[in-house]
């Protein structure tokens, strides 16, 4: 992983502050190097900070695919990677035991494009006491099956549908965190889905959902770059 300090991080004055943390996923198979040259998280959120629209936080930038070539979807593979478990338990636990940053699900978001999209908000609905905020820019909503995956659940019904956003949001008790969904009118194919999840979830309390909505985009940098500063 990539990690973002911001300048405050070492000034005098912050020598006790503990930062709020923005995990920034990318998709499959994707790069670490995205999310700073094509998509420019860290710098988007630097001058954001620069200009006081935004507190100083540091962003861990990483990539889903912790056993690659395989995408994981950021599911616990039966007999394979935990890839649920790292990003919940053994990313934070690692970030807390280097960096002066919060502790409390309040001080910690995370967000992610296309794959890295579906796995923010699967990680904020699964573990609203870590990630109080999730945000998937062109996110799906269900893990996909194909050569990629391979064989994610291996028969298990309860793990399938847990990896089911729908089903989730429907059948298990509405978690305390935050979502952001984006999508275009024309350019993308998850747009309808978009809108379906929107009203799937906005009467779920205590569950919160907002959305970015553009007239055209696309599956691509350029459109998750206009997105980014308000997300």
């Amino acid at each position: 992983a990539f990690v973002y300090l911001p300048p405050q991080y070492f000034q005098k004055a912050y020598q006790w502050q503990r930062f709020p943390v923005i995990v920034a996923l990318s998709g499959y198979p994707g790069s670490i190097f995205n999310l700073a040259q094509y998509l420019r998280v860290s710098q988007t959120a630097g001058a954001l900070q620069k200009s006081g629209q935004m507190q100083p936080t540091i962003m861990v930038m990483i990539r889903p695919t912790i056993a690659p070539p395989r995408d994981t979807e950021c599911v616990d593979v039966p007999g394979g990677p935990q890839t649920e478990s790292f990003f919940a338990k053994d990313l934070p636990e690692a970030v807390l035991a280097h960096y002066r940053v919060g502790r409390k699900p309040g001080s910690w978001g995370i967000v992610g494009n296309s794959t890295g999209g579906y796995c923010a908000l699967k990680l904020a609905l699964h573990h609203p006491g870590v990630y109080a905020a999730g945000v998937g820019l062109s996110a799906y909503y269900d893990a996909p099956s194909d050569p990629t995956t391979g064989d994610l659940f291996q028969g298990d019904k309860e793990l399938r549908n847990r990896a089911d956003l729908w089903w989730y949001v429907k059948h298990m008790p509405a978690p305390a965190t935050s979502l952001l969904v984006t999508s275009s009118k024309s350019g993308e194919t998850n747009y309808k889905d978009t809108l379906k999840f929107i009203e799937l979830v906005k009467d779920k309390k205590p569950t919160r959902i907002s959305s970015i909505i553009l007239e055209r985009g696309g599956h691509n940098f350029n459109t998750w770059r206009r997105e980014i500063p308000a997300t």
